[in-house]
Protein backbone atom coordinates (compact mmCIF):
# COMPACT_ATOMS: atom_id res chain seq x y z
CA UNK A 1 0.00 0.00 0.00
CA UNK A 2 2.54 2.15 -0.33
CA UNK A 3 3.31 2.51 3.32
CA UNK A 4 6.69 1.64 5.36
CA UNK A 5 5.61 -0.53 8.37
CA UNK A 6 8.04 -1.21 11.28
CA UNK A 7 7.91 -3.66 13.89
CA UNK A 8 10.52 -6.70 15.57
CA UNK A 9 11.93 -9.77 14.15
CA UNK A 10 13.64 -12.50 15.68
CA UNK A 11 15.38 -15.35 14.58
CA UNK A 12 16.80 -18.08 16.49
CA UNK A 13 20.73 -19.24 16.52
CA UNK A 14 21.18 -21.60 13.65
CA UNK A 15 20.68 -22.23 9.95
CA UNK A 16 16.78 -23.17 9.66
CA UNK A 17 14.66 -22.59 8.18
CA UNK A 18 12.60 -22.55 11.12
CA UNK A 19 8.63 -22.13 11.51
CA UNK A 20 7.27 -18.55 11.57
CA UNK A 21 5.01 -16.63 14.15
CA UNK A 22 3.52 -14.11 13.51
CA UNK A 23 2.67 -11.47 16.35
CA UNK A 24 -0.32 -9.14 16.32
CA UNK A 25 0.05 -6.41 19.09
CA UNK A 26 -3.22 -5.21 21.50
CA UNK A 27 -4.24 -1.98 21.51
CA UNK A 28 -2.02 0.97 23.39
CA UNK A 29 -1.47 4.56 23.56
CA UNK A 30 0.83 5.50 20.20
CA UNK A 31 2.25 7.93 22.49
CA UNK A 32 4.11 5.40 24.60
CA UNK A 33 4.13 2.89 22.35
CA UNK A 34 7.49 1.62 21.09
CA UNK A 35 8.10 -1.94 18.78
CA UNK A 36 7.78 -5.45 20.47
CA UNK A 37 5.33 -3.82 23.03
CA UNK A 38 2.51 -6.45 23.78
CA UNK A 39 4.17 -8.81 21.65
CA UNK A 40 8.19 -9.18 23.07
CA UNK A 41 7.47 -11.20 26.55
CA UNK A 42 5.73 -14.14 24.27
CA UNK A 43 8.56 -13.77 21.47
CA UNK A 44 11.46 -14.48 23.54
CA UNK A 45 9.34 -17.51 24.47
CA UNK A 46 8.82 -18.50 20.75
CA UNK A 47 12.31 -17.52 20.19
CA UNK A 48 13.82 -19.77 22.50
CA UNK A 49 11.98 -22.69 20.67
CA UNK A 50 13.00 -22.73 17.72
CA UNK A 51 10.39 -20.12 16.20
CA UNK A 52 10.93 -17.02 14.00
CA UNK A 53 8.74 -14.15 15.66
CA UNK A 54 8.07 -11.10 13.51
CA UNK A 55 5.46 -8.34 15.08
CA UNK A 56 4.46 -5.25 12.76
CA UNK A 57 3.55 -2.11 14.83
CA UNK A 58 0.94 -1.77 12.27
CA UNK A 59 -0.14 1.51 10.45
CA UNK A 60 0.12 4.61 12.86
CA UNK A 61 2.10 2.82 15.51
CA UNK A 62 6.13 2.89 16.49
CA UNK A 63 7.82 4.35 13.43
CA UNK A 64 5.03 2.93 10.77
CA UNK A 65 3.75 5.44 8.56
CA UNK A 66 -0.12 7.21 8.69
CA UNK A 67 -2.78 5.48 6.84
CA UNK A 68 -6.50 5.02 7.57
CA UNK A 69 -8.17 2.12 8.46
CA UNK A 70 -11.90 1.28 8.93
CA UNK A 71 -13.31 -1.29 11.33
CA UNK A 72 -9.38 -2.58 12.41
CA UNK A 73 -9.02 -3.34 8.03
CA UNK A 74 -6.13 -1.03 7.72
CA UNK A 75 -4.04 -3.13 10.46
CA UNK A 76 -5.96 -6.70 8.29
CA UNK A 77 -3.69 -5.42 5.16
CA UNK A 78 -0.47 -4.58 6.82
CA UNK A 79 -0.82 -7.82 8.46
CA UNK A 80 -1.88 -9.78 4.62
CA UNK A 81 1.55 -7.77 3.83
CA UNK A 82 3.54 -9.13 5.97
CA UNK A 83 2.51 -12.40 5.21
CA UNK A 84 3.35 -11.74 1.34
CA UNK A 85 6.49 -10.50 2.31
CA UNK A 86 8.16 -13.61 4.84
CA UNK A 87 9.80 -15.49 1.84
CA UNK A 88 12.32 -12.60 2.37
CA UNK A 89 13.53 -13.79 4.78
CA UNK A 90 15.79 -16.39 4.01
CA UNK A 91 15.81 -18.62 7.29
CA UNK A 92 11.62 -18.58 7.44
CA UNK A 93 10.03 -21.93 6.61
CA UNK A 94 6.69 -20.08 4.69
CA UNK A 95 5.12 -23.28 4.89
CA UNK A 96 4.71 -23.42 8.84
CA UNK A 97 3.36 -19.82 9.73
CA UNK A 98 1.18 -19.65 12.86
CA UNK A 99 -0.08 -16.87 14.04
CA UNK A 100 -0.38 -15.20 17.66
CA UNK A 101 -2.75 -12.16 18.82
CA UNK A 102 -3.33 -10.30 22.06
CA UNK A 103 -6.88 -8.04 22.17
CA UNK A 104 -6.77 -5.92 19.47
CA UNK A 105 -3.94 -7.88 17.71
CA UNK A 106 -6.71 -11.32 18.62
CA UNK A 107 -9.53 -9.63 17.00
CA UNK A 108 -7.33 -8.41 13.28
CA UNK A 109 -6.18 -12.34 13.54
CA UNK A 110 -9.74 -13.80 13.40
CA UNK A 111 -10.71 -11.47 10.22
CA UNK A 112 -7.60 -12.60 8.83
CA UNK A 113 -8.49 -16.30 9.47
CA UNK A 114 -11.74 -15.78 7.95
CA UNK A 115 -9.85 -14.00 4.60
CA UNK A 116 -7.32 -16.39 4.26
CA UNK A 117 -9.91 -19.34 4.77
CA UNK A 118 -11.81 -18.97 2.42
CA UNK A 119 -9.61 -18.34 -0.96
CA UNK A 120 -6.35 -20.44 -1.84
CA UNK A 121 -3.67 -18.59 -0.92
CA UNK A 122 0.70 -19.35 -1.69
CA UNK A 123 1.29 -18.80 2.47
CA UNK A 124 -1.36 -20.06 4.45
CA UNK A 125 -1.19 -19.40 8.10
CA UNK A 126 -1.73 -23.35 9.71
CA UNK A 127 -2.71 -22.41 13.26
CA UNK A 128 -3.58 -19.79 15.53
CA UNK A 129 -3.67 -18.21 19.00
CA UNK A 130 -6.38 -15.96 20.39
CA UNK A 131 -5.21 -13.98 23.64
CA UNK A 132 -7.87 -12.53 25.25
CA UNK A 133 -9.13 -11.48 22.20
CA UNK A 134 -11.53 -8.72 20.59
CA UNK A 135 -14.61 -10.01 19.64
CA UNK A 136 -14.87 -11.14 16.76
CA UNK A 137 -18.22 -9.32 16.24
CA UNK A 138 -17.41 -5.78 15.66
CA UNK A 139 -21.25 -4.81 17.05
CA UNK A 140 -19.56 -5.55 20.28
CA UNK A 141 -16.50 -3.17 19.79
CA UNK A 142 -18.53 -0.43 19.16
CA UNK A 143 -20.97 -0.59 21.91
CA UNK A 144 -17.99 -0.95 23.98
CA UNK A 145 -15.69 1.86 22.60
CA UNK A 146 -18.34 3.47 19.93
CA UNK A 147 -16.62 3.94 16.27
CA UNK A 148 -13.69 5.39 15.22
CA UNK A 149 -12.49 8.78 15.98
CA UNK A 150 -12.77 11.43 13.28
CA UNK A 151 -9.70 13.47 13.20
CA UNK A 152 -6.69 13.81 14.85
CA UNK A 153 -5.46 10.76 16.61
CA UNK A 154 -3.69 11.73 19.46
CA UNK A 155 -6.39 13.64 20.73
CA UNK A 156 -9.30 10.69 20.27
CA UNK A 157 -6.65 8.64 22.68
CA UNK A 158 -7.90 11.33 25.23
CA UNK A 159 -11.77 10.27 24.75
CA UNK A 160 -13.87 7.53 25.98
CA UNK A 161 -16.52 8.27 23.72
CA UNK A 162 -14.79 6.38 20.01
CA UNK A 163 -12.29 3.97 19.55
CA UNK A 164 -8.97 5.49 18.45
CA UNK A 165 -7.86 1.54 17.01
CA UNK A 166 -9.47 3.18 13.79
CA UNK A 167 -7.75 6.02 11.77
CA UNK A 168 -9.98 8.14 10.01
CA UNK A 169 -8.82 11.37 9.08
CA UNK A 170 -10.48 14.44 8.56
CA UNK A 171 -9.08 14.53 5.23
CA UNK A 172 -10.73 12.04 3.81
CA UNK A 173 -13.51 12.65 1.49
CA UNK A 174 -16.81 13.88 3.27
CA UNK A 175 -18.31 10.89 1.64
CA UNK A 176 -16.63 8.78 2.87
CA UNK A 177 -16.50 9.48 6.37
CA UNK A 178 -20.28 9.43 6.18
CA UNK A 179 -20.51 6.02 4.30
CA UNK A 180 -18.17 4.81 7.83
CA UNK A 181 -20.32 6.36 10.52
CA UNK A 182 -23.19 5.08 8.30
CA UNK A 183 -21.92 1.42 8.15
CA UNK A 184 -20.95 1.57 12.34
CA UNK A 185 -24.27 2.36 13.01
CA UNK A 186 -25.96 0.15 10.81
CA UNK A 187 -26.50 -3.69 12.16
CA UNK A 188 -26.84 -5.15 8.89
CA UNK A 189 -23.38 -3.71 7.43
CA UNK A 190 -21.82 -5.20 10.77
CA UNK A 191 -23.06 -8.55 10.17
CA UNK A 192 -21.46 -8.15 6.51
CA UNK A 193 -17.69 -6.63 8.28
CA UNK A 194 -17.83 -8.58 11.66
CA UNK A 195 -15.83 -12.13 11.42
CA UNK A 196 -18.32 -13.85 13.22
CA UNK A 197 -20.96 -13.91 11.07
CA UNK A 198 -18.26 -15.83 8.50
CA UNK A 199 -16.09 -18.18 10.60
CA UNK A 200 -17.43 -21.29 8.66
CA UNK A 201 -14.44 -20.12 6.08
CA UNK A 202 -11.78 -20.42 9.40
CA UNK A 203 -9.77 -23.55 8.07
CA UNK A 204 -7.27 -23.86 11.15
CA UNK A 205 -6.68 -24.97 14.52
CA UNK A 206 -7.64 -22.44 16.62
CA UNK A 207 -6.95 -21.74 20.56
CA UNK A 208 -8.49 -18.99 22.51
CA UNK A 209 -7.10 -18.25 26.14
CA UNK A 210 -8.85 -15.61 28.75
CA UNK A 211 -8.95 -14.62 31.87
CA UNK A 212 -11.98 -14.62 34.09
CA UNK A 213 -11.51 -11.83 35.26
CA UNK A 214 -10.47 -9.82 32.22
CA UNK A 215 -12.92 -6.80 30.99
CA UNK A 216 -12.63 -5.53 34.90
CA UNK A 217 -11.38 -1.60 32.93
CA UNK A 218 -12.25 0.01 29.98
CA UNK A 219 -9.51 -0.93 27.63
CA UNK A 220 -9.72 -4.53 28.50
CA UNK A 221 -11.90 -7.45 26.65
CA UNK A 222 -15.09 -9.23 28.58
CA UNK A 223 -14.62 -12.98 28.81
CA UNK A 224 -17.93 -13.17 27.24
CA UNK A 225 -16.00 -12.12 24.12
CA UNK A 226 -14.17 -15.41 23.76
CA UNK A 227 -17.12 -17.20 25.10
CA UNK A 228 -19.30 -15.89 22.08
CA UNK A 229 -16.57 -16.60 19.77
CA UNK A 230 -15.91 -20.51 21.32
CA UNK A 231 -19.17 -21.25 20.87
CA UNK A 232 -19.38 -19.91 17.15
CA UNK A 233 -16.39 -21.79 16.15
CA UNK A 234 -18.18 -24.83 17.81
CA UNK A 235 -21.38 -23.92 16.14
CA UNK A 236 -19.41 -24.80 12.55
CA UNK A 237 -17.61 -28.02 13.27
CA UNK A 238 -14.18 -26.34 13.73
CA UNK A 239 -11.01 -27.65 15.66
CA UNK A 240 -11.02 -25.50 18.62
CA UNK A 241 -10.02 -24.87 22.34
CA UNK A 242 -10.58 -22.67 25.00
CA UNK A 243 -8.30 -22.21 27.76
CA UNK A 244 -10.12 -20.30 30.81
CA UNK A 245 -7.51 -19.06 33.56
CA UNK A 246 -9.22 -18.21 37.27
CA UNK A 247 -9.08 -14.35 38.29
CA UNK A 248 -6.15 -13.53 35.42
CA UNK A 249 -6.97 -9.87 34.33
CA UNK A 250 -6.09 -8.94 30.87
CA UNK A 251 -2.47 -9.54 30.44
CA UNK A 252 -1.52 -12.64 32.43
CA UNK A 253 1.06 -12.98 35.45
CA UNK A 254 2.97 -15.70 37.19
CA UNK A 255 2.13 -19.25 36.85
CA UNK A 256 -0.87 -18.75 34.52
CA UNK A 257 1.32 -16.80 32.01
CA UNK A 258 3.86 -19.39 32.05
CA UNK A 259 0.81 -22.42 31.89
CA UNK A 260 -0.44 -20.24 28.79
CA UNK A 261 2.70 -20.48 26.75
CA UNK A 262 3.47 -23.91 27.45
CA UNK A 263 0.30 -24.78 26.33
CA UNK A 264 0.39 -22.56 23.44
CA UNK A 265 4.08 -23.23 22.58
CA UNK A 266 2.53 -27.76 22.52
CA UNK A 267 -0.14 -26.19 20.41
CA UNK A 268 2.58 -25.11 17.98
CA UNK A 269 4.72 -27.55 17.78
CA UNK A 270 1.74 -30.44 17.06
CA UNK A 271 0.84 -27.81 14.25
CA UNK A 272 3.71 -26.34 12.87
CA UNK A 273 6.91 -28.87 13.72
Amino acid sequence: DGLRITGILQIPAGEGPFPVIVMNHGFAARSNYTSGDGTDRAAAYFVERGYITIASDFRTWGGSDISPSFFHTGLVIDVMNLIASLPSILQADVSRIGMWGHSMGGGITTKILTILGGRETEFPVRAAVLYAPNSADDADLIARWGYGCIGDISAGELLETCNSADVIPESLPAEMIAAYVESATSAERMREIAPFYHLENVSVPVQIHIGSADGDYIGSTPPEWSYKLNQGLLDVGKDMELFVYDGQRHSFTGDAWLLFMDRTITFFDEQLK
